[in-house]
């Protein structure tokens, strides 16, 4: 995504508003912290697409509780599906509403399967970013919709 060219960085645009955009903040919440000498999760995957991104990420910047929040509940989770894998080998993971998470590459080899389902506009921006296929699916459906289930 990021290219030099005549030492240049090209950087990637995306097009999403409202409730879909706020995976940005959350995305960009986990790289800030994964940057820190003394991070408390590190989300490798998260630098990476941030420094591919042109967005104003100056909003997130100044939002501490938010920042602080996204850290929060990256840990418990990290933790509670670290757990839950170790005692189910092999189990398979739906992780719905799943924006730009990228717990599935913490979990590398932990699973069968990694289903990430999110409305279309999101899949989409993820799909820019993420190559995803098995064992990591990605499934462009409202989590509200209950025939993502049927797939």
């Amino acid at each position: 995504m990021v290219s030099t060219q005549n030492n240049t960085v090209s950087r990637s645009k995306v097009d999403i508003t409202g409730v879909p955009e706020t995976m940005l903040q959350t995305l960009y919440a986990r790289a800030k912290e994964s940057r820190k000498p003394d991070h408390a999760i590190y989300d490798g995957k998260a630098i990476e697409i941030v420094d591919s991104l042109d967005y104003d990420f100056s909003l997130a910047d100044k939002d501490l509780a938010m920042g602080s929040g996204v850290i929060a509940r990256t840990i418990v989770l990290d933790k509670l599906v670290s757990e839950f894998l170790k005692k189910h080998k092999g189990a398979v993971v739906v992780n719905i509403a799943c924006g730009l998470d990228t717990r599935c590459y913490r979990n590398e080899g932990r699973y069968k399967g990694w289903y990430n389902i999110d409305l279309p506009e999101t899949m989409t921006v993820r799909a820019k970013f993420l190559q995803e296929d098995g064992p990591v699916y990605q499934i462009a459906e409202s989590a509200m919709d209950g025939k993502w289930a049927d797939m």
